[in-house]
């Protein structure tokens, strides 16, 4: 099977997903465009793009933490979920708190508190990726994949 084949069946299985998802989670419970604000080593366990793919399905903007499993964060950035290192924001955030994420710059804010936090902000070639939806949306654009 081509690299492009492949990363087509990872989005038939994303649209899946998000058909699934709007099924699955109680709007009242995940409401579109809140961010996830965890502990560390999040994702460990999930060695699949199905865990970051139902996070992000669900409408969830992104997960902030104090550090990523590896294949979590590869596959979270091949979907084109940005996910953002920062322990003192995944520390001192609180559940409710209106937070915003600038993602260029790297800049966390709790509306709520009035506290910013820096991260690293993305890469460039990440930073496209995330832009352009996903590995494959990437690669198309740039001509490699159809």
């Amino acid at each position: 099977m081509k690299l492009a084949e492949a990363l087509q069946l990872r989005a038939d299985l994303q649209k899946r997903m998000e058909q699934l998802a709007s099924r699955l989670y109680d709007n009242a419970t995940v409401q579109e465009g809140d961010i996830i604000v965890a502990g560390p080593n999040f994702g460990c366990g999930s060695s699949r793009e199905h865990a970051p793919l139902a996070i992000k399905s669900c409408g969830v903007k992104c997960v902030i933490a104090p550090s990523f499993a590896r294949i979590f964060y590869r596959n979270a950035i091949n979907i084109g979920f940005p996910i953002v290192e920062c322990p003192q924001a995944a520390e001192e955030i609180q559940a409710g708190d209106q937070v915003e994420v600038d993602f260029a710059s790297g800049v966390i804010t709790d509306v709520t508190t009035g506290k910013t936090y820096k991260a690293a902000p993305f890469p460039e070639f990440i930073d496209g990726i995330i832009k352009s939806g996903g590995l494959l949306n990437s690669l198309k654009e740039r001509g490699v994949a159809k």
